[in-house]
């Protein structure tokens, strides 16, 4: 089964090709470009170096959120009109999942971390399953981080742009108990939401084109205003 991927929840972004098990190609992009303007071009490329078009992909893996509001909403509304057009499976992947299972393998906690400005982290807990499978203990969340993080035990893998921002903070609270991911690794992987994708779709876990929509926790500063009347 060949999966299109798509990640725009963050600044940076990305597009992967997945056949089976086997990446055939992947773009990473850091830019200060909108999504808006590079993502077409993306994913052009992508097929291209793959050798493939986008008609003979079997379904299509999008980052839901947390993350970028605008950025969401931009690979969200580009995978929902291939889903469409190409009446292919579509599959939403958590961004933190995404920081989590790019960590193979490690014996305690794991806790992805992005920023969430205004104070705030985009956050959640997992810790490893028998199987190999990364279990959520804790849900995603848009908090505090201080508050957030006295509640962890440790030993504690911290993964993510998030981590790096509060990193003193981190290790004020855990100390020693606090390990953190190599930078290479803190930026949010398409390949992964492809392969996370495709376990959703073969397990029939799919979901409607249209049914899919961006997992914001938060609210928009203009749904914020909106609720408090001060927009019309």
């Amino acid at each position: 089964m060949k999966i299109l991927a798509v990640e725009t929840s963050t600044r940076t972004g990305g597009v992967a090709i997945l056949d089976g098990d086997t990446l055939v190609a992947e773009v990473h992009l850091t830019s200060s470009e909108t999504h808006a303007k590079r993502l077409m071009l993306a994913i052009d490329s992508t097929l291209c170096m793959a050798g493939t078009e986008i008609g003979k992909c079997d379904g299509f893996a999008v980052t839901t959120g947390p993350g970028s509001f605008t950025g969401l909403r931009i690979g969200i509304s580009v995978v929902k009109g291939l889903g469409f057009a190409m009446e292919k499976p579509v599959a939403g992947v958590s961004t933190l999942d995404v920081l989590a299972y790019q960590i193979p393998v490690f014996p305690d906690l794991i806790c992805p971390v992005l920023d969430a400005r205004k104070g705030e982290v985009y956050t959640a807990l997992y810790k490893s399953g028998s199987d190999g499978v990364w279990q959520k203990v804790a849900s995603d969340c848009a908090v505090d981080p201080r508050k957030w993080l006295v509640h962890i035990p440790g030993p504690c893998l911290f993964v993510g742009e998030g981590a790096m921002v509060y990193r003193e903070l981190i290790r004020e609270i855990l100390g020693p108990r606090a390990r953190f991911a190599p930078s290479y690794l803190n930026t949010l992987r398409a390949s992964i939401v492809a392969h996370l994708g495709l376990e959703q779709i073969k397990q029939g876990l799919a979901t409607d084109a249209a049914s899919l929509a961006p997992h914001y926790i938060r609210k928009s500063d203009a749904e914020i205003k909106l609720g408090q009347g001060m927009v019309g």
